[in-house]
Parts: C-alpha cells; sequence; structure tokens
C-alpha cells in the first residue's frame, strides 16, 4: 500500500524559497494543502493543488513545492509516481514541465528532504498565468514497473531530488 502525506512545515518553508511572507502567512498556505486526489472515480491521475496563489510571468519557470510526499513500504518499491502537468493547462495555457515528465521513485520517500515532491513548472508563453490555491495544477500517476534481471541495483538512497545521477 503506498499513501500521500504532508511534510514537515520547517521542510516546505525552506523548500519553496519564499521570501517577504511572515511564518504565520506561509503556515496558512501549509496548512491549506490538500493532499493529492483523483477528480472522477474513471480518473488516473490524482491531482496536486497549488499551496498558494501565484501569477506565473510570461517566458518564466519556478519551482512550486507541493507540501506532499509519496510514502511507499518496502514490498511496494515496484511502482513509480509520475507527475504530468493537467492537460488544460497545458492545450489553454502551453504550461509544461522542463523536463517533460516527473519521476518519484518509489524510495524517493526515504530522501533526506523527506520525500518532497518538488514540480519545475514553465510559462513559454508570452502572457502571464495565474495560478490560484487550491486549484490543481499537475497530476501524479502510479504505474507498477519491473527491473529486468541483472540490470538491478542494491544502492540505498539518501539525497534528494536529482540526487540519483551525482
Amino acid at each position: 500500500m503506498s499513501y500521500f502525506e504532508k511534510i514537515s512545515f520547517e521542510q516546505w518553508k525552506a523548500d519553496c524559497g519564499i521570501k517577504g511572507v511572515s511564518d504565520d502567512e506561509l503556515r496558512e498556505w501549509f496548512d491549506a494543502i490538500m493532499p493529492p486526489h483523483q477528480a472522477t472515480a474513471g480518473s488516473a491521475g490524482m491531482d496536486f493543488f497549488m499551496p498558494f496563489n501565484l501569477d506565473f510571468e510570461a517566458g518564466s519557470r519556478m519551482k512550486i513545492a507541493t507540501g506532499m510526499r509519496w510514502v511507499t513500504e518496502e514490498g511496494e518499491r515496484d511502482k513509480v509516481l509520475l507527475i504530468l502537468p493537467r492537460s488544460g493547462l497545458g492545450f489553454k495555457y502551453g504550461l509544461r514541465l522542463p523536463n517533460t515528465i516527473g519521476v518519484i521513485d518509489a524510495d524517493y520517500c526515504d530522501a533526506e528532504n523527506e520525500g518532497h515532491i518538488l514540480v519545475c513548472f514553465e510559462n513559454p508563453s508570452d502572457e502571464n498565468v495565474k495560478l490560484e490555491a487550491g486549484k490543481p495544477f499537475v497530476q501524479g500517476i502510479i504505474v507498477k514497473y519491473e527491473v529486468p534481471e541483472g540490470a538491478g541495483s542494491d544502492e540505498a538512497r539518501t539525497g534528494g531530488f536529482g540526487s540519483t545521477s551525482r
């Protein structure tokens, strides 16, 4: 079984990098973060929700700290969480992930950053887009996978975002 849960406020505050906002206001934003869930019973993806309002400037790129982690048990590590933009934001505004698909490994929940799911989003258009707190902006799809014989690893994860290539 796997599940989503909130990370600590301290980790979220460190990862979101928002300056000029009081801790009390940041705490309000953090407390309002909802866990990902399906929009309909037949949805493959689970929507992740914006943790704050964002006037997403044209031509810019933004790291969005979701405040969430995906937890998998030791015996359930044959799955991956794929992060994709919601089709409406891509179709209407061209918003996208610069790495095209975010890959959250099953052992990422063991990372030093509490397994915090960070999303890099970009607005390649020539107009600003308003993303509202509490509204869905990306979706996650959990997929079962297989590692071919002889291609496995016994290494344990230590680092967070982007750490397996170091």
